[in-house]
């Protein structure tokens, strides 16, 4: 059957299908899969989510991966040949989890920082963001495995993300936020497309037909698949007609048979518009298994991998991608003969923050803390001591490294039960062992469940300390928690709506125990799927819509209750008498996710308050940030050293020591422009649904190119980040071809010179500027980069980048198409969008126009 699918003519496949079996292709039986026909052999392929690993089809009973840095970091890295590293990696890692699609990369534009998934995205920069992501996908599709580029377009926060009209000229759509899937497109073309949640021009954009079939299928000449993103398909002929092939997950809520066929019969839909929806979606699977008929047609089984190469390649990437933002007094590199005594503080030093939170988040195979990289690795001659300094959590944190089964066994055993004829919970249907307090539902139950039922989980719950602990439950669904047969928190008779499971869920509810160190006690969470009877699964409470009740899970956590004042003074007297101090802060999964925006861009908790104590009892203060946007550094004058860390997965901690200590110099190239308050963000107070639309009102100003124009000094700039050596610039050179069209290509080049004691590696930045077109215009826009690697001491290295009719090109919204005017257009080389020293010109002699790529 495999072999006859492979072989098979897609129009007979398509002629031979029932009208119903069709129907079924354009939907899904389930998260992760597409649905197989046994009766033609066509097979089911899987898909998995990314962008910084692959989770695999469960979210309940995860496989064990490899998680890699955040995009932004991987954007950091101004190396696109190192990215196309990344996704050929991605790729072998989505076969071992029988996977044919990731769900990656997303690159839409960090337009703020708050932005609950802006560390999905590469940066605010259009051609960073594109150029990075079709290195990605290029990786990705070299070894078989499709991307699922995201989010089609215009998904730039959270906020209501489901309604959301974003409203924005036709210059700013073209320019900022079409452009690097454009350009992915242009040099990578991805075998699919997501749709994102909201809607531009007042449409959906998963039943755009001008989005889809006009810009995407017409002009840009895609030929491959389109799905909805989760949930975000909200209708039938509308998304059908639009060129919508795959709504997901399954099963389907529109493409149901009964509402298709009605659609059909109404010729709302016709018969044609459904075998083009087919065939695109037969023609894509038949695709996915000739290049991994292995994988298609294979166990299902899904692995995990890890080699020492693989952790040298995730080391590397994790470290190439931190920005040193300061380096007073080069306090960095740490040695013995500077220092001997190190502490070590802050909410993060020993807690595995690898990656943020939602679609992105996955168990990672093992995590390197940053207190394990740092003392590991550390050379000999320096102690470390540690303190917490301060909690920074959103809830409290997972509690499986402290929980065993009754037999010994690490985690806690879940039951799942159906209920009998009086709605008990009485039946036991499956048992698991699980390894994570964090327990999702929405993808998996077993079979023999009805509409309502029951899990309950049971563990030993262990602490090392006699002290008094805080327990917290927090659920979508309703749950209790026992402590030794007592009821100790419910949140299961009255509950209060919070941000849980992507807006679904309740507020953590939580309670103080006494624990006796070394004495284990009983623990008993029970869940049940249905609300509680006293909340309003349609309201939040302030009049506003949740969206449907799709998501169902309890997380249970707990930690130390402390006294807040007295943690910052002990941490402080630690400070006063060591030689350095370094501070691990900044973000975590809970307050950068999916399903919603941060509140505010301070660091939570009292982490700035902490710094600036450090900072007066020690002026070797550093301050590592593990965040994936921007944070307020209210305290950025008074520290030595500044290290943004991003989210840097599994090797975090050994990649952090190999920059600390010098071992790696630090390389990293801000993409994205770090303000110095949330007020100074070109999106502020235009970052939120209003009345059920996003207004982009900066326009095409995002990021850097708004800093400039408004003369608004960031607190550190576009593309900027320090070395352990310095670099300068010499010889500009431009190779203008004799006459200028819209084949043409311009060179661009110049000399980088080493001028310290060490070899780096820097990246040469190319911008451009336009001449007075009687339009608004950017200052400077990024057109072009590359970096030289490992330049030696004292050496230089020329370096040349390519420049062509996207370099000088804008939108001209009254002929709706691409237009170059001629004039007298700027070529601007240097280190950062604040740091360009050399400048040549170039003419353009006579305006021309272009469309498609």
């Amino acid at each position: 059957m495999a072999q006859s699918f492979l072989e098979a003519s897609i129009p007979d496949l398509v002629k031979r299908l029932k009208v119903d079996e069709k129907i079924s292709l354009l939907g899904a039986p389930n998260w992760w899969n597409t649905t197989a026909i046994p009766r033609l052999g066509i097979p089911s392929v899987r898909m998995s989510d990314g962008p910084n690993g692959v989770r695999g089809s469960s979210h309940f009973v995860s496989t064990p991966t490899q998680c890699l840095p955040c995009s932004t970091s991987l954007a950091s890295t101004f190396d696109p040949e190192l990215v196309q590293q990344v996704g050929a990696f991605l790729g072998q890692e989505a076969k071992i989890k029988s996977s044919v699609l990731l769900l990656a990369p997303t690159c839409n534009i960090q337009r703020t920082p708050l932005g609950g998934r802006a560390f999905e995205s590469f940066s605010e920069d259009p051609h960073l963001s594109g150029v990075m992501a079709a290195a990605y996908v290029n990786g990705l599709q070299s070894e078989g495995v499709s991307a699922v580029i995201k989010h089609f377009v215009g998904n730039d926060q959270e906020h209501e993300r489901l309604a959301a009209d974003s409203v924005m000229s036709d210059r700013a759509l073209r320019e900022v936020y079409l452009y690097p899937f454009m350009l992915a497109q242009r040099d990578a073309q991805p075998w699919a497309f997501m749709t994102s949640y909201g809607r531009l021009k007042g449409v959906h954009c998963s039943e755009n037909p001008g989005l889809l079939q006009g810009i995407l299928r017409g002009e840009w000449g895609f030929k491959g698949i389109v799905i909805s993103d989760w949930y975000g398909t909200y209708g039938v002929n509308e998304a059908i007609n639009a060129g919508l092939d795959l709504e997901m997950p399954g099963p389907p809520r529109w493409r149901q048979q009964l509402l298709v066929l009605q659609n059909l019969s109404t010729q709302k839909v016709l018969q044609q518009t459904i075998d083009d929806r087919v065939t695109t979606l037969l023609t894509f699977a038949q695709q996915q298994a000739r290049r991994n008929p292995k994988v298609v047609f294979g166990d299902g089984i899904e692995r995990t991998r890890d080699t020492p190469e693989n952790r040298a390649f995730c080391r590397k990437l994790a470290s190439d991608g931190m920005v040193l933002l300061k380096n007073s007094r080069s306090v960095l590199p740490l040695s013995p003969e500077r220092v001997k005594r190190v502490a070590v503080i802050g909410p993060n030093a020993k807690e595995r923050v690898v990656s943020g939170g939602g679609s992105a988040a996955l168990k990672p195979s093992y995590a390197i803390s940053p207190w394990d990289g740092i003392t590991q690795n550390a050379p000999s001659g320096i102690e470390f001591t540690h303190h917490i300094g301060c909690y920074a959590h959103k809830y409290l944190p997972t509690l499986e490294n402290n929980l065993t089964t009754s037999s010994g066994e690490s985690g806690w055993l879940c039951t799942f039960y159906a209920h009998d004829e009086k709605n008990q919970p009485s039946i036991p249907v499956a048992d698991f062992i699980l390894r994570d307090t964090r327990i999702k539902l929405n993808d998996f139950i077993p079979p023999g469940l009805g509409s309502e039922w029951t899990i309950k989980l049971t563990g030993k719950l262990l602490f090392d300390k006699t002290t008094d602990y805080e327990l917290g439950l927090t659920v979508a669904g309703r749950a209790k928690l026992w402590v030794n047969g007592e009821l100790t928190i419910d949140n299961w008779t009255k509950q209060t709506p919070g941000d849980f499971f992507y807006g679904q869920g309740t507020i953590e509810e939580k309670a103080v125990v006494k624990f006796t160190a070394g004495r284990a006690v009983d623990v008993l969470v029970e869940y049940t799927n249905t609300a509680s009877a006293t909340s309003d699964d349609d309201q939040h409470g302030d009049g506003r819509i949740s969206q449907p009740a799709l998501m169902r899970g309890v997380r249970f956590g707990g930690c130390e209750k402390i006294d807040a004042e007295h943690a910052i003074q002990e941490a402080v007297a630690l400070a006063a008498k060591s030689d350095a101090v370094i501070f691990v802060g900044g973000l975590t999964p809970e307050w950068e996710s999916e399903g919603f925006d941060r509140p505010t861009l301070d660091m939570p908790g009292l982490q700035n308050q902490t710094v600036a104590r450090l900072a007066a009892a020690n002026p070797n203060t550093i301050v590592v940030i593990q965040a994936g946007s921007a944070v307020s550094m209210p305290w950025v004058d008074s520290v030595s050293g500044i290290l943004q860390a991003w989210y840097s997965g599994n090797e975090v901690g050994n990649a952090l020591s190999d920059v600390l200590f010098g071992t790696v110099n630090p390389n990293g190239r801000l993409p994205l422009t770090l303000p110095v308050r949330v007020q100074d963000v070109p999106a502020y107070l235009n970052d939120r649904c209003e009345n059920g639309k996003i207004h982009y009102r900066e326009d095409i100003f995002v990021g850097y190119k708004y800093y400039q124009v408004r003369d608004v000094k960031p607190l550190f700039p576009f593309g900027y980040g320090l070395s352990y050596t310095t670099f300068s610039l010499h010889d500009l050179q431009v190779s203008v071809p004799s006459a200028l069209n819209v084949a043409s290509q311009i060179k661009v080049s110049a000399s980088l010179k080493n001028e310290g004691q060490i070899a780096g590696s820097e990246v040469l930045q190319i911008y451009v500027s336009y001449p007075d077109l009687g339009l608004a215009t950017p200052r400077y826009q990024l057109r072009g980069f590359k970096k030289a690697q490992g330049v030696a001491p004292n050496a230089s290295q020329k370096v040349e980048v390519t420049l062509n009719k996207y370099a000088f090109s804008l939108w001209d919204e009254s002929q709706h198409t691409w237009r170059v005017n001629a004039g007298r257009y700027g070529i601007h080389a240097g280190f950062s969008s604040d740091n360009l020293p050399l400048t040549s010109f170039v003419e353009i002699s006579e305006t021309f126009y272009w469309s498609g790529l």
